[in-house]
């Protein structure tokens, strides 16, 4: 297993050092492979998997959230298991204000910041799919309307001509 020091942690993710003794002392993002112990000179180790994650709160927190969303999300995730799958499988949205995760098969947004509530999202791609499914219905209706009203006006002059 690689490890990577603090220094190389700092280098790969942008983090800075006193962000990485915070987070790590806050419990928000510990190194998985050694950590301190609150030890003077034991080095912090951290995983790939770390190297990401690191990356993702980072990412969050510059764009806009705090470091108590984060950790609330964070720990949400952690309860649900879902930091135990890979963390590319994790689809995190957020608006400035909460965190959300969209589930794996893309039908939900769940509020990670109010333990799994589930939140209002659209999937666009799915109301274009049932639009189109009604217009189709809709011409096909209309069509048999048309074709209905020509029949009745073909019999009413067909009677209106033999009267």
């Amino acid at each position: 297993m690689d490890a990577f020091t603090a220094q190389q942690a700092c280098q790969l993710t942008g983090c800075t050092p006193h962000q990485l003794r915070y987070w790590d002392r806050v419990d928000l993002l510990r190194p998985s492979i050694q950590s301190t112990g609150g030890r003077p000179g034991k080095r912090r180790l951290y995983s790939f998997r770390d190297l990401v994650a690191l990356r993702v709160v980072k990412s969050l927190l510059d764009n806009g959230m705090s470091v108590q969303r984060v950790r609330r999300a964070w720990d949400y995730l952690r309860r649900t298991g879902d930091m135990e799958r890979h963390l590319s499988e994790i689809r995190l949205i957020t608006d400035g204000q909460s965190i959300f995760r969209v589930a794996s098969d893309d039908a939900e947004l769940v509020d990670a910041l109010r333990d799994g509530q589930l939140a209002f999202f659209v999937a666009i791609n799915e109301i274009t799919r049932e639009v189109e499914e009604d217009v189709s219905r809709f011409e096909l209706d209309r069509d048999q309307f048309l074709e209905m009203l020509r029949r009745v006006e073909e019999d009413v002059t067909s009677e209106t001509a033999e009267g």
